[in-house]
């Protein structure tokens, strides 16, 4: 007896799904004009098209995060720890100190910081970056020009966002009110 095709068709698929691969696009970083970072700066982005490409298993993915994870998080200790340096001596903040002026993260050793007594996996590793950070990361991937006028639009954009809702007070005026102009519920 000859089955239906659709019966033939249900046979077919699967109801369930593996994972056994990862695969990883690596992109250049070049300047954004896709983000707004919370500080001033120019913002990240990345190439139009990706440089290299990286399979892992599961396993091997995992083992490759961990190591890099806990780079991330011994440098962020190393800039905490450098913090710490120059609030000492400058009685945190208050007088000058041409010896704290001059300390850089080479200046802090590796025996100053204790990377093994953090959870990584309890740490979060999306945090922003400074101005200086994000600007010397460009440069080190080859951005010698940085759009200067990026800087000013993401100000605008900060100083825009600001500035939300309406005057209304007590009882809204949808003649008087911003909100109800644009169409949306007065804030």
């Amino acid at each position: 007896a000859a089955t239906s095709i659709l019966k033939r068709q249900k046979q077919l698929r699967r109801k369930n799904v593996r994972f056994d691969q990862v695969t990883v696009y690596y992109f250049a970083r070049r300047q954004g004009f896709t983000s707004v970072p919370s500080q001033g700066g120019s913002s990240l982005g990345m190439a139009q098209r990706h440089n290299s490409v990286r399979h892992y298993t599961l396993c091997e993915f995992a083992q490759e995060q961990e190591v890099n994870h806990r780079e991330i998080l011994r440098e962020h200790l190393k800039e905490e720890k450098l913090h710490a340096k120059k609030m000492k001596l400058t009685k945190n903040g208050t007088v000058e100190s041409e010896e704290a002026d001059g300390l850089t993260l080479e200046d802090v050793s590796d025996d100053d910081i204790d990377v093994e007594n953090v959870e990584v996996d309890d740490y979060f590793f999306l945090q922003p970056l400074p101005t200086k950070r994000r600007r010397a990361l460009l440069r080190a991937s080859g951005v010698h020009r940085i759009d200067a006028e990026e800087k000013q639009e993401l100000r605008a954009i900060r100083l825009s966002r600001e500035e939300c809702g309406c005057d209304c007070r007590l009882y809204c005026d949808p003649e008087a009110c911003a909100c109800s102009q644009a169409g949306i519920k007065c804030q």
